[in-house]
Order: C-alpha cells, then sequence, then structure tokens
C-alpha cells in the first residue's frame, strides 16, 4: 500500500464560525485570522493506492461553481487535484473509488463536474461510496445544513449509477475500516487505515485542525455540538493510548500529527509530513 497528500488548494472561512463559543484571543495563536477575520484552510485529500484499487477520500470544492460562489470563500494557491494526481503519475479516471466522509460541498463538491449543461461524474470509472443514513439526511437537509448540502453535487452521482451504500459496522476492506460520528453531521465516516505498522485516522471534521484540539473546540457549523465534545473525548483517549497518527484536511500548514497527554488535558505531541511516516 502507498499513500499520498492530494492538495487542492486553499480557502478562507470566518474564524469565530470555525471556533465557536471559544474567544478570538484564544484561537488566534493557532490559527490567525486576517483583516475580515477570515482565517485559511486546506483541502488536503488522501490517495490510498492498494494493489488494483486507487482509493481517494473526498473531492474537495470542485471547480463547477461560478465567480459568485467562489467569491465567498476566496480560493487560494497553485496546487489542484488534477496537478497533485500528476505529481504522483495519476489521473483522475485512474480512481477506483471514492469515499466520502461527508457530503458538504467543500468534501464532495469535486466529484461532479460540469460539462456543457450537464453535471456528470467527474471521476468516470469511480465507485462513490457513502451511507444511506447520512445520504437520506443530506437530501433531506434540515435548515442549519442546507446551504451546505447542495443539489449539484449530490443528486448526479446518485443519477450515475456509480454510487454505492456502505452500513455502518461493515469493514471498507481488510486494510481500511470506517469509523462514524455524528456531531458534525449525521453519520460522518472517518477512515482508519493500517500502514507500515501505524494507524492512520483521516479526521475529516472532526479535527479541522491542531488548533481544534482542546475538547471545547467546536465548529459553530457542528449541528450537535455536546455530541462532539462527547465523541472528541472518547477518540482523543483512543488516538493517546493506541498512537494513531492524524490526517488533517483542513490544517494549512500541518498534514499530519499526534496526540499526547498532559497535565492540561490531551494536547499536541508533533506534527508531521505523510512522507516522515
Amino acid at each position: 500500500m502507498n499513500l499520498y497528500t492530494i492538495d487542492t488548494g486553499f480557502f478562507k472561512l470566518d474564524g469565530g464560525a470555525m471556533f465557536g463559543v471559544v474567544p478570538k484571543s484564544l484561537w488566534q495563536r493557532t490559527n490567525p485570522a486576517d483583516e475580515n477575520n477570515l482565517c485559511t484552510w486546506a483541502n488536503r485529500l488522501l490517495l490510498i493506492e492498494d494493489g488494483s484499487r486507487l482509493t481517494l477520500i473526498d473531492t474537495a470544492l470542485g471547480d463547477k461553481q461560478d465567480a459568485k460562489f467562489f467569491g465567498h470563500y476566496h480560493i487560494q494557491g497553485s496546487d489542484t487535484l488534477d496537478k497533485s494526481l500528476a505529481k504522483y503519475g495519476f489521473h483522475r479516471d485512474d480512481i477506483t473509488d471514492i469515499i466520502l466522509t461527508h457530503l458538504h460541498f467543500d468534501h464532495c463538491g469535486g466529484a461532479i463536474k460540469r460539462e456543457g449543461e450537464k453535471l456528470i461524474p467527474a471521476f468516470k470509472n469511480a465507485e462513490f461510496w457513502s451511507n444511506e443514513n447520512h445520504w437520506n439526511w443530506a437530501t433531506n437537509p434540515n435548515p442549519r445544513e442546507k446551504a451546505s448540502f447542495l443539489k449539484e453535487n449530490i443528486q448526479p452521482i446518485q443519477e450515475s449509477g456509480q454510487l454505492r451504500f456502505i452500513k455502518e459496522g461493515d469493514q471498507y476492506n481488510d486494510k481500511i475500516d470506517l469509523r462514524y460520528v455524528h456531531g458534525h453531521t449525521e453519520s460522518m465516516m472517518l477512515p482508519q487505515i493500517q500502514y507500515k505498522d501505524r494507524t492512520i485516522l483521516y479526521m475529516a471534521d472532526l479535527l479541522p485542525s491542531v488548533g481544534h484540539i482542546p475538547i471545547p473546540y467546536v465548529m459553530s457549523y457542528d449541528t450537535r455540538p455536546l455530541l462532539t465534545m462527547e465523541e472528541r473525548q472518547s477518540y482523543w483517549q483512543e488516538i493517546v493510548d493506541k498512537e494513531y497518527i492524524l490526517f488533517l484536511e483542513h490544517d494549512s500548514v500541518h498534514e499530519c500529527c499526534t496526540l499526547q497527554q498532559t497535565e492540561k488535558g490531551i494536547r499536541l505531541k508533533e506534527t508531521f509530513k505523510l512522507t516522515d511516516i
């Protein structure tokens, strides 16, 4: 098995929204904001090469939305999904599987592309993996998340015939398990990968950045913030006890990190690149 970091650029979101009730005087120490209170975030994906299967976790924002849409998010950087795939000798048509951690637009927007007047899968040879609970949640959105679940990102996947559901508790394969959390959104999937005698946990939005490690540092986007805190408490202890490596999708600086127990609670141990494992 080989793992590759797929960088797709950066975007900006309001710092207050990203840290909820935590005061700016605290969160700006790790995630400094610009003059508009916006912080920079990565759209960093993980590519897994395992035999004949080439699995991509999430697809980032994509490029099919109009300039007004992207103007809200201040897209930055020269990295794109296609450039990052090409760096390792791959093309999007080589992708056999895509695990969608959840269907918020910054995680699944790149799954669909615009071709003339049509919206079609951007990965023509891939199966798209979700779960039925989250799919039903996303296709019948609550008012809080409606702006994050965009029909143009979701419906064309189902219409393509490439959508597959995996049941909670079923193993994805013998090297990848899918863990589930429900605080950020219903049934978000966290791929857990066995690699070089280590366990890598893809954090999606359970841990957006190292600045979010303290348990109360929960995003305002989370639908059930108290549940997120309970889930983080449980996961953080498991991560420390079993020495997991965490892959960070949104941290603008750090790709991976580990955690440790301190007198202040569980905190950052070290950060490093995927290639350092």
